[in-house]
C-alpha cells in the first residue's frame, strides 16, 4: 500500500464499537440534559435572577458539551470540572480579548489560544471551551456577568443531568481519573502500571480516554490473548489431584511432618466429607511462630509444633486454630485463564480446586499455571 493511500485511508472514521441500546442511552440522555437544562435557564431569565447578563440565556457550545457528557461520560474531557471549569474561563478568555482587541479576527484567534492554554493550566482541557471563547467573542461580551450566566449555570445545569442520567443508566459520572497510590505498581500482567506511567509519559499527547479505563483495557486485552493461547484449558487439566490434606484436628507437629516430607508449602485442612475448611501454608506456622530473627526460626517452630501438656494453654496445638479460613477457590470447570489475575495481582500461591457439593478435587499452584503457559499451543495452531 502506498503512504498517499494509506494518508488518504487516515481521513476514514474508525468503526463505532457500540451498540444500538447504548447509542440510544447517549441520543436521550442529551435530550433530557439540553431540554431540563433550558427550560430552568430560561426560567432564570424570565424571573429576572440574571437580569444583568448578556446574550442568549442558552449557549451553542453547550450542545457540544452534551456530547462529551452523554455519549462519552469516560473520557477525561467530559468530568464535571472539564465541563465547568473549561467553558466558564474560556467565556473569561474571550470577554477579557474582546476587550483589549478591538479587531475581531484577531480577539478571536486570541480568545481561543487564551482558553486552550488556561484550560491545560488549569487541567480543565473541554472542546467546547474554545467554541465559548470564540462565542463571547462573536457576540461582543464585555460583561463578565457573561461567564456566570448563561456560561456557568448552563454548565452546571447540564452536569448535575449527567450525573442523574448517567448514574441511572448504568454509567459511572463523574469517572475517577486519578488512581489511589496504592495502586501504582499493580500488575497487569507482563507489564505493570508504573510501565504504562512511562508510555503515556514518553507519548506526550492528551488521550480522549481516562488512565484507569485504559489500564482496563489493556488487562481484557492480555486476558483475551492468553484466553487464545490456552484454547480450552480447563483447571482439571493442570490441576495437582493426588493432594496431601488434613483435617481441623491434625496436630501442628503432624502437619508440619506432611509440609516438610512432602516439600508442599500449603496443606488444605478438610472435613470428613471432603469439603474445604482452610488452608494451612508456612507463612500461617511463621506468623504463630513468632519468628523475628533469623537465628531463632528452628526453635520458634519447635516450640510452636510441641503439644501442649498442660490443661490450660493459649498456645495452638491443631491446625484448625492456625489456618486460614478466608480461601478463594475455583471450580475445575472454569478455564485456567481466569485465574491470572489472581496469581498475577491477588498475591495467591496456591488456588484450592473444588468439584461436585463443593469438594476439595485439586489445588494450582504458580508452578502449574506457568507449566500451562509454557506448554499451551494458541487455538486452532497445528
Amino acid at each position: 500500500m502506498s503512504s498517499t493511500l494509506l494518508w488518504l485511508k487516515a481521513f476514514l472514521p474508525a468503526p463505532l464499537a457500540v451498540d444500538a441500546r447504548e447509542r440510544w442511552r447517549a441520543v436521550a440522555g442529551a435530550a433530557i440534559g439540553i431540554a431540563i437544562t433550558a427550560l430552568l435557564c430560561r426560567m432564570i431569565a424570565d424571573m429576572g435572577f440574571a437580569a444583568d447578563a448578556v446574550g442568549p440565556w442558552l449557549v451553542a457550545p453547550l450542545g457540544a458539551s452534551a456530547v462529551l457528557v452523554f455519549a462519552v461520560p469516560a473520557s477525561p474531557l467530559a468530568q464535571p470540572w472539564s465541563v465547568v471549569g473549561g467553558n466558564v474561563v474560556s467565556a473569561f478568555a474571550g470577554i477579557v480579548c474582546v476587550q483589549w482587541i478591538p479587531d475581531t479576527a484577531f480577539a478571536s484567534a486570541a480568545a481561543v489560544s487564551l482558553a486552550i492554554g488556561a484550560m491545560f493550566a488549569l487541567r480543565c482541557l473541554h472542546p467546547p471551551g474554545g467554541a465559548m471563547a470564540l462565542l463571547a467573542v462573536l457576540t461582543h461580551a464585555t460583561q463578565f456577568q457573561f461567564a456566570f450566566f448563561p456560561a456557568f449555570i448552563n454548565s452546571l445545569l447540564l452536569v448535575l443531568m449527567g450525573i442523574a442520567y448517567n448514574s441511572l443508566t448504568g454509567r459511572r459520572y463523574p469517572h475517577v481519573q486519578v488512581l489511589p497510590k496504592s495502586d501504582a505498581a499493580r500488575s497487569l500482567g507482563r507489564f505493570t502500571a508504573a510501565d504504562l506511567d512511562v508510555v503515556l509519559a514518553r507519548y506526550n499527547q492528551v488521550l480522549d480516554i481516562s488512565r484507569d479505563d485504559l489500564e482496563r483495557l489493556l488487562q481484557l486485552t492480555e486476558m483475551e490473548a492468553y484466553r487464545r493461547k490456552l484454547g480450552s484449558i480447563k483447571c482439571r487439566d493442570i490441576m495437582t489431584s493426588d493432594l496431601i490434606v488434613a483435617e481441623y484436628a491434625t496436630t501442628l507437629e503432624e502437619a508440619w511432618a506432611l509440609m516438610r516430607q512432602h516439600r508442599i508449602k500449603a496443606l488444605p485442612i478438610v472435613d470428613r466429607g471432603r469439603h474445604l475448611l482452610g488452608i494451612v501454608t508456612l507463612a500461617d506456622f511463621i506468623k504463630h511462630a513468632n519468628v523475628d530473627r533469623h537465628e531463632d526460626f528452628g526453635e520458634r517452630i519447635r516450640h510452636l509444633i510441641r503439644y501442649s501438656t498442660t490443661v490450660h494453654s493459649n498456645k495452638p496445638d491443631v491446625v484448625g486454630q492456625i489456618m486460614t479460613t478466608q480461601v478463594r477457590v475455583a471450580s475445575e470447570d472454569r478455564h485456567v485463564v481466569e485465574l491470572l489475575p489472581l496469581f498475577s495481582e491477588g498475591g495467591h500461591h496456591h488456588i484450592p480446586i473444588v468439584g461436585l457439593n463443593s469438594k476439595l478435587v485439586g489445588m494450582i499452584t504458580e508452578s502449574d499455571f506457568v507449566r500451562a503457559l509454557y506448554t499451551a499451543q494458541p487455538s486452532g495452531d497445528a
